[in-house]
């Protein structure tokens, strides 16, 4: 055996690492353990959603070896589980420095949803998608942090387009074994199991952690043999089924996970609720306290001091409402358990307690049993302590006690490969040139470092001088990025085309230009987003995309709701626009919208499409993922781009304001979004010197990456919560 060849303890330590790291999420955020699993099998990685454990199941533990004996390759593996070692073990972390107080006793984070990766397709929108990016900065910040959701076996909805432009729904069930989750047993091996109370049933559930680099988030799952077939697949869908689905699924979540924490030893000092779905555990904790001997006003206060609640929705329908009746048959447990009449009980979900014809509302519960609240945006939480004014009277509306942060991404689980890549190579360029470093002190020694570089603004300000970044290396790295989307959307299209004969309408390989300023819009299709909006100006629509010097596309995608038929029609109309009008060839929908699509799609795209009904869009995150790949965002003042606009660093549609009439609200918002494209947008992109490069472009494309990249994040965000609400329940 010569120096170079591996032992056979090392291929089956770096066998193991390989399986440990699969299932583990922090590859969803590294490149180079990413890059690994492709390499693996590329056809796998492709077709099983860039799953590493489902590739690891198709790779013989054989060939693995056998890669493993290839010096190169080893190196690799090698360094990217060192860095995952160095990651999970770095004991300097910012939590440790700001929060050691909560290492004993961690956040618990209830949230509905998460959507960490297309791997794991359990969210339904952006509130799953901020919860998983939540869970990545307190791994990243080395916070003590626990979450609790649901394991939906059939995950949300896959979305199909059928021979009448309309939404169809299909749904594919789980298999645990090809997912990077790790069923939580006891200390004999055994599944724990816990039970809840659902109307005159008991009903088990067992729990799956899926491991976020340094916290484990439970899925609770009731698909348990001694369950009824129905309480079984009970969280079979998200936000499936109706209103009595619905309450089970929330006692669920609040009262099993606060039960799976007890049983687990875990003793939080922070109950998170991430939207009213699990407001139920504050009924659990009182409970608990209430057996403990407290009264139930000294129980309540207890509880409460432990909860914070953060709303997401100014819009009615989306705060969770519950019949009397429904409530009086699935939660009747709880009143006598708290001492309660069910009268009273209602009323603890009530603006109005003595109203016996309102129902029980879990966003009322919730402000009621939080000792803080905060809504995700500055104007969101002014919109929140308007529509909440009458639960605390004597109060104005300025006092009331609802605050507000503003959500963020994870730049590093959204920044594509190509763009790490190009910002690594131009800092180390950088540090390499200005003496930063050496063989014998690397600039950037683990990953963690990288990961703190790219959330900080000095790196990004350093990043951004056309001294070290020209702005022909800028202008080709969106050339590059815009030629990878608009392949990727002729390889998805041509499937959808084949799938549904219609490749007469459309030639698919030469679908879309590489050369076309190309704007994005991709979200829930809810109707207060306004998918079509821009089409309300038709005719100059169709005038300003055929323009043959300055041509323009769109590229649209997402799902509404399965009962949302308003949403479908939305659709369905963007969709037969864009085959039977003479917007074809230059309007496209991509079908099944998920992680992979949002990732693609906020990179290569050179405008960001926003124009939310006023103020309805509580904070948005999708143009957030934007910045670090030079795409700009044109949005309606809501939300995030309010506070995120500074006249430099994108475009704004309209005034900061807005008409009370929503009619003439959507007439003025249609009129100033064409103003915006044919007066800024549009000639800004097109005006090019004498070599062809867009300046004035790029100039904006500057002061997004450095205002917007390391301010709207994730990182900042959790330290707010925790200086705001965790620490101080302020």
């Amino acid at each position: 055996m010569t120096s170079h060849e591996p032992s056979s303890t090392e291929l089956a330590e770096l066998r193991s690492g390989l399986h440990r790291l699969a299932r583990n999420l922090w590859w969803t955020w590294n490149q180079d353990a990413q890059d690994l699993f492709q390499e693996l099998s590329p056809r796998s990685w492709q077709n099983l959603y860039h799953n590493a454990v489902a590739v690891l199941r198709e790779v013989s533990d054989y060939e693995l070896k056998v890669h493993l004996m290839e010096p190169e390759f080893r190196r690799r593996v090698t360094g990217v589980l060192q860095d995952f070692d160095a990651y999970l073990n770095e004991p300097n972390t910012w939590a440790h420095e700001n929060a050691s107080q909560l290492e004993e006793h961690p956040v618990a984070y209830f949230s509905a949803e998460f959507g960490f990766h297309e791997t794991l397709p359990i969210a339904a929108g952006g509130l799953g998608v901020l919860a998983g990016d939540h869970a990545k900065a307190a791994s990243d910040l080395g916070l003590s942090f626990v979450g609790i959701s649901l394991f939906y076996r059939e995950g949300y909805f896959q979305q199909a387009i059928d021979g009448n432009n309309w939404q169809t729904e299909y749904y594919s069930w789980l298999d645990p074994k090809n997912l990077p989750l790790e069923q939580v047993l006891d200390a004999d091996g055994e599944p724990v199991k816990c039970s809840v109370r659902l109307g005159l049933s008991t009903v088990f559930f067992q729990a799956w952690r899926v491991n976020v680099g340094r916290c484990p988030v439970y899925l609770l799952d009731p698909y348990l043999d001694e369950n009824e077939e129905h309480f079984k697949k009970l969280a079979a869908r998200v936000y499936g089924g109706d209103s009595t689905t619905r309450i089970m699924q929330e006692i669920l979540l609040g009262v099993g996970g606060v039960r799976l924490l007890r049983t687990l030893g875990i003793a939080p000092s922070v109950f998170h609720m991430n939207e009213g779905h699990a407001a139920f555990l504050i009924l659990e904790l009182v409970r608990e306290r209430m057996a403990a001997g407290l009264s139930f006003d000294d129980a309540f206060a207890a509880a409460k001091a432990e909860c914070v609640f953060t709303t997401h929705t100014p819009v009615e329908a989306g705060h969770d409402r519950f019949s009397p009746e429904l409530m009086a048959y699935m939660a009747h447990k709880f009143a006598p358990q708290l001492g309660l009449t069910q009268e009273q009980l209602l009323g603890l979900g009530r603006v109005r307690p003595n109203d016996a014809h309102e129902p029980f509302c879990m966003t009322v519960l919730a402000l009621k049993g939080s000792r803080s609240a905060n809504g995700v945006s500055e104007l969101h939480g002014a919109v929140s302590r308007e529509m909440w004014t009458s639960l605390f009277p004597g109060k104005t509306v300025d006092q009331v006690p609802i605050g507000h942060i503003t959500n963020g991404v994870h730049l590093p689980g959204w920044m594509k490969g190509a763009v790490r890549r190009f910002w690594y190579t131009q800092y180390c360029d950088w540090e390499k040139a200005n003496g930063k470093a050496t063989p014998e002190a690397p600039h950037i020694r683990t990953a963690d470092a990288w990961e703190r570089l790219v959330n900080s603004q000095d790196f990004w300000t350093r990043i951004m001088d056309p001294s070290v970044t020209s702005d022909e290396e800028l202008w080709s790295l969106r050339y590059k990025l815009r030629r990878q989307l608009v392949e990727f959307a002729r390889r998805r299209l041509l499937i959808q085309g084949q799938r549904i004969s219609q490749r007469d309408f459309i030639e698919f390989d030469h679908l879309l230009s590489t050369d076309a300023l190309t704007i994005g819009f991709a979200r829930r299709f809810a109707t207060y987003k306004r998918a079509p909006l821009i089409f309300d100006q038709f005719e100059n629509m169709v005038r300003l995309v055929r323009d043959p010097q300055r041509p323009v596309q769109f590229i649209f995608a997402g799902k509404a709701h399965p009962r949302d038929d308003a949403g479908k029609s939305f659709i369905q109309k963007i969709i037969h626009l864009s085959k039977h009008s003479e917007l074809k060839g230059h309007v496209v929908f991509i079908e099944n919208y998920d992680i992979h699509v949002a990732r693609q799609m906020t990179s290569g795209c050179d405008v960001w499409l926003n124009n939310p009904r006023r103020p309805l869009e509580a904070s948005g995150t999708s143009g957030m993922k934007t910045s670090t790949h030079g795409c700009l965002n044109l949005s309606i003042l809501d939300g995030w781009w309010r506070e995120g606009f500074n006249g430099q660093n994108g475009f704004a549609i309209g005034p900061d304001s807005h008409p009370s009439d929503v009619a003439e609200q959507d007439r003025v918002d249609s009129l100033n979004l064409y103003k915006a494209l044919t007066e800024q947008v549009i000639p800004c992109f097109y005006n090019r010197d004498a070599d062809g490069i867009p300046r004035q472009w790029l100039k904006r494309i500057r002061s997004a990456i450095s205002t917007l990249a390391p301010k709207y994040t994730t990182w900042r965000m959790v330290q707010e919560y925790v200086a705001k609400y965790y620490l101080t329940g302020k």
